[in-house]
């Protein structure tokens, strides 16, 4: 089967390193563990070249968009890696469904779920424990007084959200309404959607599962540290460690898993944010292979790619072992990564 990966970030020749890095990283993986003649991988001109073992590098030098409507037919199967914001993961994936190939992760049905995160919480409502969270209409802010002023009642402390977000994109930290007001400005500059998403700030870890699914049922590999900070009530995530120990971590694999296996259309990879505190409460849902996949490679029992192309064709791992901690932190050009046995 000839299959071809597409990593956003390395395709089109995205500079910003706090958005290529990670995507650098984990292609770099993915072109380990398929190691293969069969396997090609797109990479723009203007990024750097990477170790490519016995993958087919496709350079391109325009729109990653054009080039997949030209050329996608040439293979069997892509497996997509992209942000959901704007929907550029969904429509990929639309793209990749479109010409008949295999898709080696979500389908469009499950990606557009998780793409936008009102959408998830209202898909999920039933099934997972969520933060409170209101949607807000930015043309309808001077009209929402009340409900804005409710939402500050009994706490002070809020986070405020594009409701496409990737990697605490836009996640800011308020405490007031006029906080509110700079915040979602600059959520509004950034982002396309007409709305935003406001939380209660919640006391916990911040944590991810990574699991596998075949589209039926979801097998949680790991629970993963989320090494985030707070600069000027700005989140940024910075990386994280697995596995991690945690008197909660029964909870969190259930909670993660009932949630996946409730939203139609998942397969493959998929991470799932949690806050772990007093309880266990679901923060979003990634529809793809996220950053942890780098560490988790390194310590599982098997051939985490290949696992991700087998349960996209049904089939789960027998059992799941992790050999060692990893650590994986954003430096300046590319991932660190630190394994412990």
């Amino acid at each position: 089967m000839k299959l071809l990966i597409l990593e956003y970030a390395t395709a089109s020749g995205i500079k910003d390193p706090s958005i290529n890095i990670e995507g650098r990283a984990m292609l770099q993986g993915l072109l380990e563990d398929f190691n293969s003649k069969d396997t090609s991988f797109l990479i723009s001109n203007k990024s750097f070249p990477l170790d490519k073992g016995n993958c087919q590098p496709k350079t391109i030098y325009a729109d990653v968009d054009q080039w997949l409507k030209e050329n996608l037919s040439y293979y069997d199967a892509c497996l997509p890696i992209a942000p959901e914001e704007d929907f550029i993961l969904y429509r990929l994936t639309r793209t990749i469904e479109e010409q008949g190939l295999k898709v080696i992760g979500s389908l469009s049905p499950g990606v557009l779920t998780c793409s936008d995160k009102w959408e998830t919480y209202q898909a999920i409502k039933n099934v997972a424990p969520l933060i409170r969270t209101e949607r807000i209409f930015f043309d309808d802010m001077g009209g929402n007084s009340n409900q804005i002023e409710d939402f500050f009642i009994h706490e002070k402390q809020k986070v405020i959200k594009p409701s496409d977000g990737v990697s605490c994109s836009g996640v800011q930290i308020i405490n007031s309404e006029s906080s509110l007001m700079r915040a979602a400005g600059k959520i509004r500059e950034n982002n396309t959607s007409p709305f935003f998403l406001i939380q209660d700030y919640m006391e916990g870890d911040c944590c991810s599962v990574s699991l596998l699914t075949d589209g039926q049922e979801a097998m949680p590999i790991s629970l993963n540290l989320q090494k985030i900070n707070i600069n000027n009530s700005i989140v940024n995530y910075n990386g994280g460690k697995t596995p991690l120990e945690h008197p909660l971590i029964d909870e969190a694999f259930s909670v993660a898993k009932k949630s996946v296996e409730s939203i139609k259309g998942l397969h493959g990879y998929v991470g799932v944010d949690l806050i772990l505190g007093e309880e266990v409460y679901l923060v979003e849902i990634n529809s793809r292979i996220t950053t942890p996949y780098i560490a988790l490679r390194k310590i599982v029992n098997f051939n985490l790619g290949r696992a991700i192309f087998d349960a996209a064709q049904g089939i789960l791992p027998s059992s799941v072992q992790l050999d060692g901690e990893a650590h994986f932190s954003k430096g300046t050009l590319e991932m660190d990564l630190t394994v412990i046995r």
